[in-house]
């Protein structure tokens, strides 16, 4: 039963979070280009990486908290489904440069966050 709760009140956390990261990225780089979805996704890339190497590597995490960081804050603070609805909105308007650059946008910068998440990972737990 705790981990239900601690997903549940995570998740919760997640959802605020990734509501106001969004708004944020909006208010400071414009609306043309979906960068809240972007900054969400790239972010919540880099601290999955992070804290899966650090929870695999070490004993620091126990269960309860991974799941809760994981599953439960980044699965609802993450937005793979509206990127992809977005994406799509790019194409049926005719804006296949934006579309692309959305795309590309979020798969290498979700990529190079895991990459850059996994090295500080090794670096906090000495790993290699």
């Amino acid at each position: 039963m705790t981990e239900i709760f601690s997903l549940a009140v995570a998740g919760a956390l997640g959802t605020l979070s990734r509501y106001a990261v969004s708004g944020w990225a909006y208010r400071l780089l414009g609306e043309r280009l979906a960068y809240g979805t972007l900054v969400v996704n790239v972010a919540g890339c880099f601290v999955l990486a992070l804290v899966m190497q650090v929870a695999l590597a070490t004993d620091a995490l126990p269960r309860t908290l991974r799941l809760a960081a994981t599953v439960g804050f980044l699965g609802a603070f993450t937005t793979f489904s509206t990127f992809g609805y977005e994406t799509v909105r790019y194409l049926e308007d005719g804006a296949w440069l934006l579309a692309a650059a959305n795309a590309g946008a979020n798969l290498f910068g979700g990529l190079a966050a895991c990459w850059v998440g996994l090295i500080v990972a090794n670096a906090i737990t000495g790993g290699g």
